[in-house]
């Protein structure tokens, strides 16, 4: 349980310096390399905010950042890459190991691994949309940049996945990708901004206010999906907090339990003590808890029927 709070409490620190107003995401721009030089070597030099960790099979850790590129730790050493080393884009939104052992970055704008000591891109723009991926399991996906859609490696190759964008019914709406999680059943339930979708392989399903169960003076704003063990679909927003999806309809799992505060304006505003109203990440632990972190330093955990808030954690004991 010491490693599942760590490793929480990490993917918590991931979202305290992010803002999460960004409503264009997948810009092109280049980011200037920026790490900050300080006098510790074993200090991660980055200030723009963590947004993706994996420690691979071979006992290395990646750190991925908001805007300075992807880190590497091996055996006490860090090493750096930005787009001077080949990223796509410094912002690193995903970090995935594939069956072989090979790393996967996912950025703003492209995907690339790391092979040897070197980067190398993996997205074109010659990529098509394609409906016919069929082989789901062991798959990586991945955010299609500025194409409203994700990549998909099956074990071969990259493959795009287009998504039916509906019709906006605000002024706000993005149908940019924030999440993608597979379930146990290969079905893959993909975030994004105004909806969520699901693809089974066949057929590209929207859930929009009306399947969700949202209101229409509430704002869909989806920053995180995690399909759990379970088969339920958990969807982190920032403002409304949590909905869930057991496969036949949705509650705002937030409100049932009290965690919305009744003068919330329900959007990205700061939020009182207490509240589980902007959840960034979902994670479930090998024993089948729910954990949920996001802005303002918010980490719960449910485990089935309690909720327990360890907003306030200040150390792993």
């Amino acid at each position: 349980m010491k490693k599942v709070l760590e490793f929480l409490y990490l993917i918590l620190i991931l979202f305290v310096s992010i803002s999460c107003g960004e409503h264009q995401p997948f810009s092109t721009h280049v980011h200037k390399h920026t790490w900050v030089d300080h006098s510790n070597p074993d200090t991660l030099k980055c200030t723009s905010g963590v947004r993706s960790i994996l420690q691979d099979s071979k006992g290395r850790y990646w750190f991925g950042s908001h805007s300075e590129g992807v880190c590497m730790f091996d055996r006490g050493v860090f090493k750096y890459f930005t787009t001077e080393e080949g990223l796509p884009n410094n912002q690193v939104r995903s970090i995935q190991e594939d069956e072989s052992g090979q790393v996967w970055f996912g950025t703003a704008y492209g995907v690339c691994t790391y092979e040897g000591d070197k980067l190398v891109e993996r997205t074109s723009e010659s990529y098509v949309p394609n409906l016919g991926l069929k082989n789901l399991d062991g798959s990586l996906w991945f955010n299609a940049g500025h194409n409203s859609g994700i990549y998909q490696f099956d074990g071969k190759g990259l493959k795009y996945l287009a998504l039916p964008i509906p019709k906006d019914t605000g002024t706000n709406n993005s149908y940019a990708v924030t999440d993608v999680s597979q379930g146990k059943d290969d079905r893959v339930w993909i975030a994004t901004y105004g909806a969520l979708f699901s693809y089974d392989g066949k057929v590209i399903n929207v859930f929009g206010k009306e399947q969700l169960n949202v209101s229409d003076d509430d704002y869909i704003h989806m920053r995180s999906v995690l399909a759990d063990s379970k088969g339920q679909v958990w969807m982190g927003n920032n403002g409304i907090g949590v909905l869930l999806y057991d496969g036949i309809s949705a509650i705002n799992f937030s409100e049932k339990q009290g965690l919305i505060h009744p003068f919330s304006k329900r959007n990205g505003n700061h939020s009182s003590s207490g509240t589980l109203e902007h959840v960034f990440v979902i994670q479930e632990d090998s024993q089948g808890n729910i954990w949920f972190g996001g802005r303002y330093g918010i980490l719960w955990r449910f485990d089935g029927s309690e909720l327990k808030d360890f907003t306030q954690l200040k150390r792993i004991q």
